[in-house]
C-alpha cells in the first residue's frame, strides 16, 4: 500500500485529473491482460465491455428499463417455437465502410456455432441450428430446440462481424487458424485503433455509427483500456489523474480511494459470482476430488461469511446454487454447505484422509480471497499449493483437465437467465469439469420448455443434483467498487458493462 499511501499523503492529489479530459480520452484499467479485441475468442469481462463498444448486436438490452430494444434489427417475430425472423436496419456500416446486410449476420452466427472454430463462449449461441439470409435485410434463425431466452442471449453475446471476416485468419503453430487476431471490424460506436498485448487496447469514435442506435453518438472521442496488474499502482494512477475509471479494487483500496477529492467511488451490484469447481473425473492426476466426501469436506471447511465480511464489498450475498440468485429459475432451495470444520474433518476421515492431503489450487484473481480459502483448508489438514496465473493460462489449464480445483468468477455475459451460467459449466462443454450425464440431460430438457413454471421446475432438479453431488461451490456474489474522475459525467449500470458511449466531460 506504499504507493497508495504516498498518493494520499502528498500533493499528488492536488494536481487536477485532466489527463483524460485534456486529450478527450477515457482511460480505464484492470489487472487482466487482453491480448486481442475479439469477444468471441477471449471471454474476459473487459472484452465483454469492449465488445459492446466496438460491435453491435441485433437486439439491445437496456439496463435502465430492463427491456430489449431494436439495434441492428428493427423488429423480430417468432414464426414458431424454433424459428425467429428479424428485419434488419438499413444503412448500417462496418468500420471498414462496408454496408451491413443479412449475409453478414448469418456468416457470423454460423461461424460461432461451428465447434471446429473454437469460439470460447460456444454455449451462448449453441442453441442456434443455422442462420440464413432470407433477403438482403431479413434474417431467419432456426433453433436447435425451443429456447425461450434467445433474444436476451443475442443482445448480450451476438456480436456481428462482416461476411468473410475470419476467412483469411493466420495459422497458429499447430496449423489451426488464429481467428482471434483478425483485425476488429464491427459496427459499434467505437472502432479499435491499436492493440498492444499486455499493455493496452486503443479505440476511437466511429463517426458513421448509425443515427438510431440505442447507444447514441459518443461525446468522448477516444477510449484506452490499460492493463495494470498491481491494484495499488492502478489506484495511485487513478488518484493522480492518469486513469479516469477503474474497478475491481479490494475493499481496503476502495476505502482509501474514497478519500481522494478528485475521485468518486461507488459500489454496485453485478451479475457475477465467485466459485470453486472440482476435477470430478480425476483428469488432473490428483484423484482426491473424485470422491464426493472430499468435495463436501472442502465446502464445509471454507468460511464464506468471514470472507464476505472482511474482503468483499457491501451488498454481496452467499448463493447456495450454481447460479446467480436473481437469474430466472435460480433457486436457493438446494443442499447447503455451512461452515463446519469438524464436519469437514469427519468427511475427510471417512474418505480415507484423516491427516488431510496436499493439492494444486488454481486461480487468476482475488489473491486475498484465495489466501483466505487456503487458510481455512489448512485448518482441516488440506494443504493447497497456489498456482496463480494470468486468466488465459488458467482457462487453458482448466479446459485441459490439469486443475484439481479452480477458483474463478463468472458474469453470465450479463444474461439474467440461469442457463447463462449453469448450462455453460454443466452441459458437457470445455468448462464442464463434472461431465454428469444426468445433469446434461436435465439441462437439455429444462431449456427446451417454453412454459416458465415448467422450466423452473426442471431447472430445480438440475440445481439440486449439482449441489447434492458437490460439483460446485458458489462463494459469493460480487459487488464492484467503481472509481472515476469527478471530471467525468458517468452513470453506473447494474449489468457490469460501463457505458462509456454515454459518458461526457463536465
Amino acid at each position: 500500500m506504499a504507493a497508495l499511501a504516498l498518493a494520499l499523503g502528498t500533493g499528488a492529489l492536488a494536481a487536477p485529473a485532466l489527463a483524460g479530459k485534456k486529450d478527450d480520452t477515457i482511460i480505464w484499467s484492470t489487472e487482466r491482460d487482453n491480448p486481442i479485441a475479439d469477444p468471441y475468442y477471449i471471454n474476459t469481462r473487459e472484452l465483454v465491455i469492449i465488445g459492446h463498444h466496438v460491435y453491435d448486436t441485433l437486439v439491445y438490452s437496456d439496463p435502465k428499463s430492463n427491456t430489449l430494444k431494436p439495434q441492428l434489427a428493427t423488429s423480430w417475430k417468432w414464426v414458431d417455437d424454433v424459428t425467429l425472423e428479424f428485419e434488419l436496419r438499413k444503412g448500417v456500416k462496418f468500420h471498414s465502410g462496408k454496408e451491413m446486410d443479412a449475409e453478414d449476420v448469418a456468416y457470423t452466427y454460423n461461424h460461432a456455432i461451428d465447434k471446429a472454430n473454437g469460439v470460447l463462449n460456444y454455449s451462448t449461441l449453441a442453441w442456434i441450428k443455422k442462420a440464413e439470409a432470407v433477403d438482403k435485410h431479413k434474417l431467419r434463425l432456426t433453433l436447435a430446440r425451443p429456447f425461450p431466452p434467445a433474444l436476451a442471449y443475442l443482445a448480450s453475446a451476438g456480436y456481428v462481424m462482416p461476411k468473410g471476416h475470419y476467412d483469411n485468419a493466420p495459422a497458429k503453430p499447430d496449423g489451426k487458424k488464429d481467428f482471434g487476431v483478425v483485425k476488429p471490424n464491427g459496427t459499434g460506436p467505437y472502432k479499435v485503433a491499436e492493440v498492444k498485448a499486455g499493455e493496452y487496447i486503443a479505440m476511437e469514435r466511429f463517426d458513421d455509427h448509425f443515427k438510431d442506435s440505442n447507444k447514441g453518438r459518443p461525446a468522448i472521442s477516444k477510449i484506452r483500456f490499460r492493463t495494470i496488474k498491481d491494484n495499488t499502482t492502478r489506484a495511485a494512477e487513478a488518484m493522480t489523474g492518469a486513469i479516469d475509471f477503474m474497478w475491481e479494487m479490494p475493499k481496503d483500496v476502495a476505502e482509501r480511494m474514497a478519500q481522494a477529492p478528485t475521485l468518486k467511488v461507488e459500489v454496485a451490484k453485478t451479475l457475477r459470482i465467485g466459485y470453486l469447481q472440482f476435477d470430478v473425473t480425476g483428469t488432473s492426476g490428483q484423484k482426491f476430488f473424485t470422491d464426493k466426501r472430499v468435495r463436501q469436506a472442502v465446502m464445509h471447511a471454507i468460511n464464506r461469511e468471514a470472507i464476505l465480511k472482511n474482503l468483499v464489498g457491501p451488498g454481496s450475498v452467499i448463493p447456495h446454487a450454481a447460479c446467480y440468485p436473481e437469474q430466472f429459475a435460480c433457486s436457493a432451495d438446494v443442499e447447503k454447505y455451512e461452515y463446519n470444520p469438524d464436519k469437514a474433518k469427519k468427511l475427510l476421515a471417512e474418505a480415507g484422509f484423516p491427516n488431510g492431503f496436499e493439492f494444486d489450487f488454481y486461480g487468476y484473481r482475488d489473491r486475498d480471497v484465495l489466501e483466505a480459502i487456503i487458510g481455512d483448508l489448512g485448518k482441516v489438514g488440506i494443504k493447497a499449493k497456489l498456482n496463480f496465473m494470468q486468466y488465459v493460462t488458467f482457462l487453458d489449464n482448466v479446459r485441459k483437465g490439469k486443475a484439481p480445483v479452480g477458483h474463478a468468477t463468472w458474469g453470465s455475459n450479463s444474461i439474467p437467465d440461469v442457463s447463462a451460467i449453469t448450462a455453460h459449466f454443466f452441459l458437457g462443454g470445455p468448462d464442464d469439469t463434472a461431465k454428469d450425464p444426468e445433469v446434461i440431460k436435465g439441462i437439455t430438457e429444462a431449456d427446451s420448455l417454453v412454459d416458465p413454471e415448467k422450466r423452473k421446475a426442471a431447472w430445480q432438479k438440475v440445481l439440486n443434483r449439482i449441489q447434492a453431488e458437490a460439483y460446485w461451490l458458489s462463494l459469493f456474489t460480487y459487488t464492484k467498487y467503481q472509481a472515476w474522475s469527478k471530471d467525468l459525467d458517468y452513470t453506473p449500470t447494474a449489468d457490469e458493462i460501463p457505458q462509456f458511449w454515454a459518458a461526457k466531460w463536465k
